[in-house]
């Protein structure tokens, strides 16, 4: 299950390596499915946008928050009901597609289903506002407090959550990731025997794996650099760790304790009076090794001690160019 931007593509341009490391990881026999906590776009418009990458996907290869959202409504409120959509035509298109009847904020429903949507009229955030507040169920695609476009980082959905459950005092179902609806929905529509959740957002994809008792690869590509790593909480930590997707068709060694160091190839680290050290025996020692003994190493530290190391003396490599 791959998330998208930070990890297939970063805004208009594809990962670099990525389609080629899909295609492989498809070639060594495993589905690959695309998902995305944005409720704005339909699987249609994904799966176009990947193909225009370089990648190959299908419609079917695309699972979104909106889909997930419209199958706790469904679970909810029974086929046929109607429901308050308040988002772009993504969410619509859930909702009709799981046989719900997408209604407007004035219009009787048995709930609200919320979602990103740049053109929402402000009036009918006010009336949704008002719905919750008297009784109206709702469930949310997602809590995203940021989302990346053309002119930055932006307010996501998560901002009007949050401006809505303090008007209302109301708390919404949650679809997206970190909550599980999402991997759940993924699972049922594509299958696969060991499920496993690649992401670089640790407080969405990873936790999210977590939530929903699946392995996790952590790629470097995106959001997640090495300060935020080495000081991941446990529910916050990847099962597995890789510079790219290159990492998909990678046998992933564990790093092993010998004393106080951390060893995995030629590379070993350690923390020492706080500070960690990171060191390779050879001019072709893996990056992936070095992020690996040095996350071991840290987390170790940040059990044991309370604190979280200081990197800034580690020697480690840069994330952002593909793994050996």
């Amino acid at each position: 299950m791959l998330d998208l931007d930070g990890v297939v593509y970063i805004g208009a341009e594809a990962v670099p390596g990525a389609a080629q490391a899909i295609g492989e990881a498809r070639g060594a026999g495993m589905r690959v499915a695309f998902i995305t906590n944005n409720a704005s776009r339909p699987p249609a418009v994904v799966a176009e946008h990947l193909v225009e990458l370089g990648v190959e996907a299908a419609v079917d290869d695309v699972v979104t928050s909106a889909q997930a959202a419209a199958r706790l409504a469904r679970d909810s409120w029974g086929e046929g009901a109607r429901v308050l959509c308040l988002g772009a035509a993504g969410l619509e298109t859930a909702l009709l597609e799981a046989g719900l009847v997408p209604v407007r904020a004035n219009e009787d429903a048995a709930g609200v289903v919320t979602g990103y949507g740049p053109d929402v009229p402000w009036r009918s955030i006010m009336r949704v506002a008002v719905r919750v507040r008297d009784g109206l169920p709702w469930i949310a695609s997602n809590t995203d407090l940021t989302i990346p476009t053309a002119f930055g980082t932006a307010p996501g959905h998560g901002v009007l959550v949050e401006m809505l459950s303090r008007f209302s005092g109301v708390t919404p179902v949650v679809a997206g990731k970190p909550a599980r609806p999402l991997l759940d929905e993924t699972v049922r529509r594509v299958g696969g025997e060991r499920p496993l959740m690649v992401g670089d957002r640790l407080d969405t994809d990873i936790e999210g794996a977590r939530n929903a008792g699946l392995d996790s690869l952590l790629v470097l590509t995106g959001v997640t650099g090495l300060p935020e790593l080495l000081a991941a909480p446990p529910q916050l930590r990847p099962s597995y760790l890789s510079g790219d997707l290159a990492g998909l068709a990678r046998r992933h060694e564990a790093p092993t304790r010998e004393g106080e160091h951390w060893v995995l190839g030629e590379w070993r680290a350690r923390v020492a009076a706080g500070l960690l050290e990171v060191s390779s025996s050879g001019v072709a020692a893996a990056p992936d090794d070095a992020w690996r003994v040095a996350a071991a190493a840290a987390w170790a530290h940040l059990d044991a001690s309370g604190t979280v190391a200081d990197i800034t003396a580690a020697g480690l490599p840069a994330p952002g160019r593909a793994a050996r």
